[in-house]
């Protein structure tokens, strides 16, 4: 299906209008981020892509513009007694912030499984955090109890008017910016985004195609619309859009006006969060580089078109953005563990690493296994691991080593 003109339902809970107001309310409290193009990605890809990096913004993500969108539409009362979410992510930081910054109270109730950096972030912008529960639901849940003994108005991250519209302002900056895209490729956890985004390509006057973009081990948005029942669990890269239920309301914008949803795995995930680094010199979370995963792994789907991609966070730990890093090198053959089979006796070592120095291949770490290896006593296993200038170099290496007479095998990433 094309977003367009004659499929933007007036049933619908967000409107055109909604997202123009939004905009006038909150474009003098953000950061309009840049949409660019991407010439390098573009050549990849084959297709036009324009990046919006929405992990420019303060709290480096687009999620502060749904939460700025409806703390404006507070009444005074409401904003006197406070604000309340439950959020363990992008949300929580970018409703403390414009909370604080407009004199709000904010309470954030996160599972006591957070990591201890987003809790003292999040508390960094003047909010009051509360941990509950070991799950987001159970924390959703306990939100919603304060909420009903305080008094507080509760803030949902995805599934309410204001924060859909707030969110459609990305899409409106991003068509100001690059008039001649036609298809928004846009990572789904909740669906705020999307709806949003939608919202507008459905306004645009011409056939703008909206793709959004789930990770494989969460594709609720896409078992919703494709009456399928993939299972939502696992350990995904892309925990910003890991929702097992998406909301009502934008489950209807999204029935309505998407086109597709497409499915991403981890390790094209790991590989576009890699890429932006490389070559955009740009720091993403998971769930921010899903739309360029997507691109990758969906290539013929969208070659040829002119396309908009939102970057929407940064907020992705340092240990973890550097074994994603460290991954991507070992899979393109820049970084390798060997493991080698050596007779236990002097300079066994030593003619290994003559082999290693005449093809010109780094030793980084060596690692010696005696005992606790299925080889006999007289047997060694060294593990080796190295840095090659790319696959072909690392293939080299291998075979001068199995020329030598070892026996030789690499050790790959998952």
């Amino acid at each position: 299906m094309l977003a367009t003109a004659a499929t933007n339902d007036e049933s619908l809970p967000v409107s055109i209008d909604d997202v123009r107001a939004a905009h006038m309310r909150i474009r003098d409290s953000i950061v309009r981020t840049p949409t660019l193009i991407s010439k390098t990605l573009s050549q990849l890809t084959g297709a036009r892509v324009y990046l919006k990096f929405e992990n420019l913004q303060f709290t480096a993500a687009y999620k502060e513009r749904g939460a700025l969108n409806t703390l404006l539409q507070l009444s005074d009362e409401a904003k006197a007694r406070g604000v309340i979410a439950a959020s363990a992510g992008n949300h929580a930081q970018g409703l403390a912030y414009h909370a604080n910054r407009l004199g709000v109270p904010a309470t954030i109730v996160m599972p006591t499984t957070t990591p201890i950096v987003k809790v003292t972030q999040t508390q960094g912008h003047g909010a009051t955090v509360v941990l509950e529960g070991e799950t987001f639901d159970a924390a959703y849940a306990h939100a919603r109890t304060l909420e009903a003994r305080d008094g507080y108005t509760f803030i949902h991250p995805f599934d309410d008017p204001r924060v859909i519209a707030g969110q459609g302002t990305v899409a409106l900056e991003m068509l100001e910016d690059v008039p001649q895209i036609d298809t928004f490729v846009t990572p789904i956890g909740g669906g705020g985004l999307i709806s949003g985004m939608a919202t507008v390509a459905a306004a645009a006057g011409r056939p703008i195609e909206v793709i959004g973009v789930q990770a494989e081990l969460f594709p609720s948005m896409y078992n919703r619309l494709n009456h399928t029942n993939l299972p939502c669990a696992g350990d995904t890269l892309a925990e910003g859009i890991a929702v097992k239920e998406p909301g009502g309301l934008t489950a209807r914008i999204v029935a309505a006006l998407v086109g597709e949803i497409v499915l991403v795995s981890e390790r094209s995930l790991e590989q576009a969060v890699s890429l932006l680094l490389q070559i955009e010199k740009t720091v993403v979370e998971g769930a921010g580089a899903a739309g360029l995963a997507a691109l990758m792994e969906h290539g013929d789907r969208f070659r040829g078109k002119t396309v908009g991609v939102v970057l929407c966070g940064g907020n992705i730990d340092t240990r973890l953005l550097a074994n994603v890093l460290l991954r991507d090198l070992a899979r393109s053959g820049r970084l390798a563990r060997l493991r080698i089979r050596l007779q236990d006796q002097p300079g066994s070592l030593y003619n290994v690493a003559k082999i290693f120095d005449e093809q010109r291949v780094n030793i980084i770490e060596v690692y010696h296994q005696r005992v606790f290896t299925s080889l006999p006593a007289k047997g060694l296993i060294a593990e080796i691991e190295c840095e090659a200038r790319d696959r072909a170099h690392l293939d080299r290496l291998v075979g001068a080593l199995r020329e030598g007479g070892y026996e030789v095998s690499q050790v790959e990433p998952a």
